[in-house]
């Protein structure tokens, strides 16, 4: 059985003008390897209209999820021309400059503020919806009045798992000293024996950080010890809580901020167990976390296979993971990317929950730091040359599942199925 690595779409990871020499140092070889048969058989036959009947409910889950967000909080949150939620009257663009600025000024798009991320290289410029024009026309017209830039709501993503703040729960810190090779975009993350001393966080959202049972299930599940033990169990994490108590919280804005940090720490992995539409500055932040040598690992959500491919887990180069049941079979609910390339536990996993608390849950989440921890082990540092042989093992590592080879429901296989306590 022979899988081609660079089907993993790492050409991508130096999208964006890299030099052709950069290109060429992760231009991956194929992998052989050796022949194994399937461990278990393949999913049990569904009637079309069950199927149909799970992704119904599924839609309706999301788009209930969504409308109840909006309706909550109208004066922070609004839909695009897409119908996904971005913050209310804010248009955010990347390759501005002052005559570019100017120009929407005079047009009513008053600039909000501007910033540079310094660990990307990336400067942005938000501009304010003139009064009573909606986001949808709004994007459409200063896209037109400033074709040179990229221009885009600033989208809001979704924890793809059971999550929620928690109250006055203490925050993990990290003791001091220390090399971090590992990062998560999420919640914040508590105090809880499992991660105890080995995490620094910073926030990127009001009221952040803050810890949330979603950011601290999935930090466990990278780095835990002890009665929850993570896939890369005792390193050091870097944790950026992009949510705090901010209802628009989860913006592309915050997950870029958050990649900069994270770039300029250091960080060869980073978990994102977040998901929403594509959005032009989440797009040119991940690639140019990527041209750093940053390896990006994503979940593919809980919205089943009817819904809209996911992102940042849909990018170009970032590791897309399912989830599977006890039995390895992948979860029903489980979303879809434009790609698949490991799966991993999903279902009745062990983690943290709370600086006192630990519990089993499911979902991609769940499946997405399992994968990372992995990675992570292989890959310590940013290095572009180090890449192919870290990806490399880890297919190595993968167990098939499925069909035999590289399939759209599976990936390249199982990684880490005796993780999350099962």
């Amino acid at each position: 059985m022979r899988y081609w690595v660079t089907s993993l779409a790492l050409f991508g990871l130096l999208l964006g003008g890299a030099s052709a020499h950069v290109a060429a140092q992760i231009a991956l070889p194929s992998v052989h390897l050796p022949e194994v048969g399937r461990v278990l058989p393949p999913l049990p036959e569904l009637d079309a209209g069950r199927l149909a009947d799970v992704g119904d409910r599924l839609v309706r889950v999301r788009l209930d999820r969504i409308i109840g967000l909006v309706r909550t909080n109208r004066d922070a949150i609004e839909l695009d021309e897409r119908g996904e939620p971005a913050v209310r009257g804010v248009l955010v663009a990347s390759g501005v400059d002052a005559a570019m600025i100017a120009r929407a000024g005079k047009a009513g798009f008053a600039l909000v503020d501007q910033e540079r991320i310094d660990g990307l290289d990336l400067d942005i410029a938000r501009f304010r919806v003139p009064e009573g024009r909606g986001l949808a026309r709004a994007r459409k017209q200063l896209a037109k009045l400033l074709p040179e830039a990229e221009v885009d709501a600033d989208n809001l993503y979704f924890a793809s798992g059971p999550g929620g703040a928690l109250p006055h729960a203490a925050l993990a810190s990290a003791a001091t000293g220390g090399f971090a090779r590992i990062g998560l975009i999420d919640g914040g993350v508590a105090a809880h024996p499992s991660v105890a001393g080995r995490v620094e966080q910073r926030g990127f959202a009001k009221g952040a950080p803050s810890a949330s049972r979603h950011g601290t299930a999935v930090a466990s599940l990278l780095v835990g010890t002890g009665t929850v033990q993570g896939a890369a169990p005792g390193q050091r994490l870097l944790a950026a809580d992009v949510y705090g108590s901010d209802a628009a919280g989860g913006n592309a804005s915050a997950i870029a901020r958050a990649l900069g940090w994270l770039a300029q720490s250091g960080v060869a992995v980073t978990t994102i167990s977040l998901v929403g539409p594509d959005n032009k500055l989440l797009s040119a932040a991940v690639s140019r976390a990527q041209q750093r040598g940053m390896l990006i690992v994503a979940a593919v959500g809980n919205d089943g296979p009817a819904a809209p491919p996911v992102y940042p887990a849909s990018y170009k180069g970032v590791f897309a993971v399912t989830g599977v049941d006890a039995k390895d079979r992948a979860l029903p609910e489980a979303g879809r990317a434009l790609h698949i390339d490991f799966a991993a536990p999903g279902d009745a996993v062990l983690a943290a929950t709370g600086a006192a608390s630990s519990d089993r849950l499911r979902g991609t989440s769940f499946a997405a730091p399992l994968v990372a921890g992995r990675l992570a082990l292989r890959y310590p540092a940013p290095s572009i040359d180090r890449i192919a042989p870290a990806v490399s093992g880890l297919v190595f590592e993968a167990r098939d599942l499925g069909r035999k080879g590289r399939d759209k429901i599976y990936g390249h296989g199982l990684i880490c199925g005796t993780c999350g306590g099962r």
